[in-house]
């Protein structure tokens, strides 16, 4: 074996190289280990793909230079961070890269010190930082590398061993640490693809990849299915509600000839004039959007109730003709805020979209980069913007992204679910105050409880709900609460789960695997037990959940 007391930056190069390869090779048995039996395994995607950014950004540069390798590392770690686990990742290396900050060759206690200060880098990146995660798992494993680095003639081999080995004892001890790994009987997805990409950084070190065969597990696990859908062509013509139309209205103002507002009758007959109907109201004001035919139908009912405070109107024929021009004939100018949402399912697209976002196509299995978000928000060419993740697996990454253009140019909306994202762009406001826009949004996100059905990808028990592969299950606010057989019964008990007497305004999402007919039946189902409650159905579209809930 090779004795290294200092490591170059072509030395360094190699192991970054070979460690993003172990990963690749292994990013699927990574995805197998994701907890829940949800299809959302993609930990070991989004690490691979954070990795081979860094990798890439590496391979493309100068390699002479160990601290400018470390440099290009964390730089395309950064924009290729994908998910959590990628976030992290990029953190654990950007505070690497600044601990050896214009050092030509590394010695072992420099080498060391990267990864102690990586690791202090990532837990400051975490909000609550959790134990039994990669963080864990990283921690453990520099402070095994420092104490190598200490020990006389210490070499680089050396403080790899130490890292790898002390690693690997620590992600065993995951499931002790989280009670869903036991559970479940699991290490953590995260953790496990660090010690992957480590085993590659001592396999070039050493020359001798002694690497455990993960492939072999497979079979008593299994993976999710990412999704890939290619997006329908749709011609202008196919535009059977040509108009985008919103009002806000104010209500009970006891003027002479105004009409009694009732919320549920107003609801019912506004959804007569078009369709992607959505109503928020409280006891001052109504707001509605709507695509209809005739907007001053919408107009004119809408003043029967009190006045118009606001009014707007958008040609989507027209705005698609220029979607499909050719670059050359669109010309865009600079606005002044604007708001990026990310969703899958073309029917939820094209609700953010009608609403006025620009949506970034991803999902749950579907997490963008860094990078993506960050050309996103460029494209939307406003000076400030609004960016709605809408998935708990997407808010590091779209934070990180506004950390690269400044928090005066991008403010991110927490929204972890679907729901929550178009509760916010209800109450969005492009002539407000970026300021009031963020308090306003925010608190709306608040109020909505979210729910959702997919199916089960694993027998597991989570929470004492015993789960068999491929029935239904049923969650509330992430938490799974049922597994059945059926669809729709899955979808009925989730719904009762999220109603109360107090709730007033139900939206049913339909997607991939269900039909309108299917989600009608289920509504009616519920009107006779929460007869208060206003239920709203949307073709949402999206993959791996058929049924997607909000009750406000």
């Amino acid at each position: 074996m090779d004795t290294t007391y200092q490591l170059n930056g072509e030395k360094w190069a190699t192991m970054i190289a070979l460690g993003a390869e172990n990963l690749t090779k292994n990013a699927d048995f990574v995805d197998s280990l994701n907890v829940f039996p949800v299809p959302d395994g993609d930990t070991g995607t989004n690490m691979n793909l954070s990795m081979t950014s860094g990798a890439e950004e590496v391979k493309t540069n100068e390699r002479t230079h160990a601290g400018a390798v470390s440099a290009n590392l964390a730089k395309g770690l950064l924009m290729g961070a994908r998910g959590n686990s990628g976030v992290i990742l990029s953190q654990l290396f950007r505070g690497f890269s600044k601990a050896v900050e214009g050092k030509e060759t590394l010695s072992a206690v420099d080498f060391a010190g990267g990864f102690v200060k990586g690791v202090e880098t990532a837990y400051k990146a975490v909000m609550k930082p959790v134990e039994g995660t990669i963080l864990t798992v990283a921690r453990e494993a520099a402070k095994a590398g420092i104490e190598a680095a200490k020990k006389e003639n210490a070499t680089i081999e050396m403080v790899m061993h130490g890292i790898l080995e002390k690693g690997r004892e620590a992600l065993q001890k995951t499931p002790e640490q989280l009670p869903v790994l036991k559970e479940v009987g699991v290490v953590d997805s995260g953790g496990q693809g660090l010690i992957i990409i480590y085993e590659g950084f001592y396999g070039a070190l050493t020359g001798n990849m002694e690497i455990p065969d993960y492939m072999l597990s497979m079979s008593e696990l299994v993976t999710a299915e990412h999704h890939k859908h290619v997006q329908d062509f749709m011609s202008t013509d196919d535009i059977k509600y040509g108009y985008c139309t919103e009002i806000m209205v104010r209500i009970n103002e006891n003027k002479a000839g105004q009409k009694t507002f009732n919320e549920s009758e107003f609801r019912e007959h506004l959804s007569t004039m078009g369709d992607s109907l959505l109503v928020v109201a409280d006891d001052e004001v109504a707001k509605v959007h709507v695509h209809t035919e005739h907007p001053g139908d919408v107009f004119n009912y809408g003043q029967e109730f009190g006045s118009l405070i606001k009014m707007k109107v958008e040609n989507m024929r027209e705005q698609h003709d220029a979607i499909i021009a050719k670059p050359e004939e669109v010309k865009t100018e600079r606005v002044a805020v604007g708001v990026v949402a990310v969703a899958a399912g073309e029917g939820t697209k094209q609700l953010f979209e009608s609403m006025g976002a620009k949506v970034l196509s991803g999902g749950q299995t579907m997490n963008p980069s860094t990078e993506d978000i960050v050309k996103a928000i460029e494209e939307v060419n406003a000076e400030q913007v609004f960016v709605l993740p809408n998935n708990k697996n997407i808010l590091m990454a779209a934070n990180q992204a506004g950390a690269v253009l400044g928090e005066e140019t991008v403010q991110v909306i927490p929204t972890k679910t679907i729901p929550e994202g178009l509760a916010a762009m209800l109450i969005y406001q492009p002539q407000t105050s970026f300021v009031e826009n963020t308090g306003a949004m925010t608190e709306a996100i608040q109020d909505v409880t979210s729910g959702s059905v997919t199916t089960a990808v694993r027998d597991t028990t989570i929470d004492g709900v015993e789960i068999h592969k491929d029935e239904f299950i049923g969650m509330v606010a992430g938490k799974i609460k049922f597994s059945e057989k059926a669809l729709q019964d899955a979808a009925q008990k989730t719904l009762e789960a999220m109603l109360d007497e107090e709730s007033e305004i139900v939206t049913v999402l339909y997607g991939e695997g269900t039909s309108k007919k299917d989600a009608e039946q289920l509504c009616d189902a519920l009107v006779e037990a929460f007869p208060d409650a206003q239920f709203e159905l949307h073709d949402g579209g999206q993959p791996v959940y058929p049924y997607i809930f909000s009750v406000e």
